[in-house]
This record gives structure tokens, C-alpha cells and sequence, in this order.
């Protein structure tokens, strides 16, 4: 079966970083777009990061630009979303997921979903 785990997720104090992993399994991660989604508890989930399979472009919510970072290791078959400067309303849990169609910020996009790795920003 394909699939994608998270890991890295953990509680980091205010202007921290963070670096989540996901590795993909049964597939290889460069022919999928990917994207990094988050939920918090009560909220929809939103689109934070992801990457175009068609030509490497990356797409940041206006929340995160200039805070995060993704990036991919095809070695590793491992996608990472960098995060520094964390804020509270960063806290949630994060997914990964992955799309044979390219990639948006828009959950409905994606095909196959990661587990979630939870990220808590204290107050």
C-alpha cells in the first residue's frame, strides 16, 4: 500500500525551529506533487506548503512566507518542511500529502495522506 509518515513534530518554545520529515512508501515521492498541511483543533485545515511535480515550484501560505521552507531529498524519498521563527498559531497537527496531478494549497487536491505529526508553540 502507499504511504506517507510523518515525523519531527514535538514542542518548540516561540521563534524556534523545526523540521518535519515524510517519507513516502510503496511510491516514488518525485513523480507526486506534495504538499504540508496543518489542523488545529476546531479549525479547517489549511494549506501551509507544497511543490509542483512539474517543475519544482514551490507555493507558501501568506501565514508561513519567509518562516518556512520545503524542500525534497529524492535519495531519500523524503519531502521536508524547514520551520523557523515559530508562533503559537503555528500549533497543529501537520500532514503530508501527495498528488499525481501536481500540487496546490487546496486539501482536496491530494490522493494519499500522511498520519500527522503534532507541532505545539506554547503561548
Amino acid at each position: 500500500q502507499l504511504q506517507l509518515v510523518e515525523s519531527g513534530g514535538g514542542l518548540v518554545q516561540p521563534g524556534g525551529s523545526l523540521r518535519l520529515s515524510c517519507a513516502a512508501l510503496g511510491f516514488t515521492l518525485d513523480y507526486y506533487g506534495i504538499g504540508w498541511f496543518r489542523q488545529a483543533p476546531g479549525k479547517e485545515r489549511e494549506g501551509v506548503s507544497c511543490i509542483s511535480s512539474v517543475d519544482g515550484s514551490t507555493y507558501y501560505a501568506d501565514s508561513v512566507k519567509g518562516r518556512f521552507t520545503i524542500s525534497t531529498d529524492n535519495a531519500k524519498n523524503t519531502v521536508y518542511l524547514q520551520m523557523t521563527g515559530l508562533k503559537p498559531e503555528d500549533t497543529g497537527v501537520y500532514y503530508c500529502a501527495a498528488s499525481a496531478d501536481g500540487a496546490a494549497l487546496s486539501p482536496g487536491w491530494y490522493t494519499y495522506w500522511g498520519q500527522g505529526t503534532q507541532v505545539t508553540v506554547p503561548s
